[in-house]
């Protein structure tokens, strides 16, 4: 079973940047093959905020974090980053890790992600 650990999270000022990291106990490079990552701030729903396919290595993001927000991977080190910047406070959220071994198309919804890490705060202030 693949694990998911990321770390990176913590408190920055608005405007600030963070970069999060992935890393993967087994980092599957396929067509098919897609990292995410996901936030969760209190009260609201799991958001998906950006994804890459790992054998294409393409990208796609939620407009809420796009031209801010970057998703990279390292293969050799089984990681995918997410480089924030230009950080609001609504980007305050528990920032999550996915992977979807086998998939189609592209998508941001949580319930196509197979696997998932522990979470890592990210928290903006003013």
């Amino acid at each position: 079973q693949v694990q998911l650990v990321e770390s990176g999270g913590g408190s920055v000022q608005a405007g600030g940047s963070l970069t999060l990291s992935c890393a993967a106990s087994i980092y599957t490079t396929s067509i098919n093959s897609y990292m995410a990552w996901f936030r969760q701030a209190p009260g609201k729903e799991r958001e998906g905020v950006a994804t890459i396919n790992t054998g294409r290595v393409t990208t796609y993001y939620a407009d809420s974090v796009k031209g801010r927000f970057t998703i990279s991977q390292d293969i050799v080190k089984g990681t995918v980053y997410l480089q924030m910047n230009s950080l609001q406070v609504e980007d305050t959220a528990i920032y999550y890790c996915a992977a979807r071994p086998r998939g189609v198309d592209w998508t941001l919804a949580a319930a196509s992600f197979d696997i998932w890490g522990q979470g890592t705060q990210v928290t903006v202030s003013l």
